[in-house]
């Protein structure tokens, strides 16, 4: 009985171990500070879409940029109440209040969900010539992002991958001891399904 018991604890910790590495990816975790060149190189822009904890994403941009990470803030998403400023605005108004200057500031503001971010925002990244993105958003959500950016920027542009670490919503290393950890994971690992089968139909 206590192999079994032994042989379920070790299976779950390898199914939230692998949740967590899957959903997660961060290309910049081992950077300290900025490169010329190599992995850690710097980039054209930080682009960071609305959902979720926004401030949380917004607060981690202004901080990447604020290093040095790269010369220009991209913000994508519309707002659910169309009565004021979209979430690309608002966004943008919490870094101009951090101290960005609003020359370093694009606003998407017409994006509802995540494929429209990607799509919406690729006409800017081709317009200002960008070939290296950080790309900015919550940890449960970066895996799908980078799915759906890729697919529309193709390989052209490269996509660093830095999540927050946590939010309101995600506690980190400790998700899945919240119902909403459970609930955004696999929201997120059903959307991801989703997303290869559209893929999928789209090459047949």
């Amino acid at each position: 009985m206590r192999y079994i018991l032994l042989g379920i604890v070790l299976f779950i910790a390898i199914v939230i171990s692998s949740i967590s590495i899957y959903l997660t990816p961060n290309d910049l975790d081992a950077c300290e500070i900025p490169e010329q060149i190599g992995s850690c190189a710097r980039a054209d822009a930080i682009v960071t879409v609305s959902g979720g904890d926004t401030n949380a994403r917004v607060d981690e941009a202004v901080r990447l940029y604020k290093a040095g990470w790269a010369p220009k803030l991209i913000f994508s998403g519309a707002a659910a109440d169309t009565s004021g400023p979209s979430n690309a605005e608002a966004m943008a108004r919490r870094a101009q209040d951090a101290g960005v200057s609003k020359s370093a500031i694009i606003t998407e503001e017409f994006s509802r969900t995540t494929a429209e971010n990607a799509l919406n925002t690729s006409k800017f990244i081709a317009d200002q010539s960008i070939e290296r993105i950080i790309l900015v958003t919550s940890a449960y959500h970066q895996r799908r992002a980078s799915l759906e950016f890729s697919a529309i920027l193709g390989p052209s542009v490269t996509i660093i991958n830095k999540p927050l670490e946590s939010d309101r919503q995600w506690a980190g290393s400790w998700w899945w001891t919240t119902f909403s950890g459970w609930w955004l994971a696999g929201g997120e690992l059903v959307k991801i399904g989703a997303f290869y089968s559209m893929q999928g139909d789209t090459k047949l």
